[in-house]
């Protein structure tokens, strides 16, 4: 039983306990919010919510515990298995009650499976190993570089966005551009890349974005118009349900607007609006002081870790957690048109919060080893045995 506990206090001694603290702050958050809703609906999204999340923290340990140089080792085996996950989708691919896009893939038990979540974190670690092998043969800053890297990118978000699921292409391109810029990408190719998107915008408006994308975008400035009766709906009544909620809210369980269901997804993409209309403004600062929170102190184990790849991760699970809370609120509260993203760690559903979780034992990876040292033949020291180089050149 001792060396049970010793082993336990050195894993949290070793690992980023605040992060754990803040992420469990959100889930508990998150289980009140979907328990609070979950009177307004026949089906039982508390029970899988928390299945996920108890899933999501085992591997998330397991993960931490792997060094992650070890993980991407595998790159290639992550990137087939990717390549897979969407190929699966447009043979075995359905469209959940809600959505317009085929993404999902229906498991035993009535339950269903969103291969994109899963395909974030291996973007995360192909893109991270892709960026490592520019950076150590010099091709980082070079035009066959970036190419190359443009080309990692679009395969995933073409064969997306043949699913229809454009919100998640969103995020796979922010994610492109964060990592991309922090990994050292040079700033002309971003100017570039903004020019060839200026110019190619009337065409993608005209030939790659169906009505139903056009009319969400129109609905944000079509204030008078019938879009509040339609395309603006949702984002209409989730303003009218967060601002009804005061300072304080109306109390969980006690929403009315919420008992009636009036805002659809409030479970998933608008869970923001059951925050709003039973927690008040109070509440909402909480929600969005625990993501900050978690952002930042992701940010700054970026800082500390002991190498580029390293620093990597963290940057791509920033970049998936920050852009998708950015998306998300900017669509609830209406500066952004609805794409169907969820709200990291808050909105229900099972695939959402296990790559969240995994994406977080990425992190403490990078955090639980970022003491150690890797030696040119392979082998990793603790630095608090104070072990030194001699003669050697860091690898990175």
């Amino acid at each position: 039983m001792n060396t049970f506990t010793k082993k336990l206090k050195n894993f949290f001694t070793k690992t980023d306990g605040l992060l754990w603290m803040l992420s469990l702050a959100a889930i508990v958050f998150s289980i009140l919010l979907i328990s609070s809703m979950q009177r307004t609906s026949e089906y039982n999204f508390l029970v899988s919510q928390i299945v996920a999340i108890i899933i999501g923290y085992f591997l998330a340990i397991c993960i931490s515990l792997v060094e992650y140089e070890n993980i991407l080792k595998y790159w290639i085996v992550f990137g087939v298995i990717g390549l897979l996950l969407i190929i699966l989708v447009f043979v075995f691919g359905f469209n959940v009650t809600g959505t317009d896009d085929t993404a999902w893939i229906r498991l035993p038990g009535g339950l269903s499976f969103q291969p994109s979540e899963l395909i974030k974190l291996i973007f995360i670690i192909t893109f991270t190993k892709h960026l490592q092998i520019l950076k150590e043969k010099n091709k980082l800053t070079s035009l066959f570089g970036v190419l190359s890297l443009l080309l990692h990118m679009a395969i995933p978000v073409v064969l997306i966005h043949f699913q229809g699921d454009d919100g998640t292409v969103l995020v796979f391109i922010f994610m492109f551009l964060i990592m991309a810029f922090v990994g050292g990408v040079q700033i002309r190719y971003f100017l570039i890349m903004l020019l060839a998107f200026a110019v190619s915008a009337p065409i993608i408006w005209k030939f790659f974005l169906n009505d139903e994308h056009k009319n969400r975008f129109i609905a944000l400035f079509d204030l008078d118009g019938n879009s509040l009766t339609n395309y603006g709906w949702q984002q209409y009544q989730g303003k009218v349900s967060i601002a009804s909620g005061g300072l304080y809210g109306e109390g969980l369980g006690n929403g009315m607007r919420v008992s009636s269901q009036i805002v659809p997804e409030q479970e998933n993409d608008f869970i923001f609006t059951v925050a709003g209309e039973e927690l008040g403004f109070i509440g909402c600062i909480l929600l969005l002081t625990i993501l900050v929170a978690i952002i930042v102190k992701i940010i700054i184990n970026a800082t500390k870790a002991r190498d580029y790849t390293g620093k990597m991760i963290c940057v791509g699970v920033f970049s998936m957690i920050f852009t998708q809370t950015v998306v998300n609120i900017g669509m609830v509260l209406g500066f952004l048109p609805v794409v169907g993203i969820t709200l990291p760690f808050f909105s229900s559903g099972g695939t959402s919060i296990l790559s969240v979780l995994i994406g977080i034992g990425l992190v403490q990876s990078v955090y639980y080893h970022k003491d150690e040292s890797v030696t040119p033949d392979g082998v990793i020291k603790s630095k608090k045995y104070k072990y030194k180089f001699e003669n050697q050149n860091p690898i990175y």
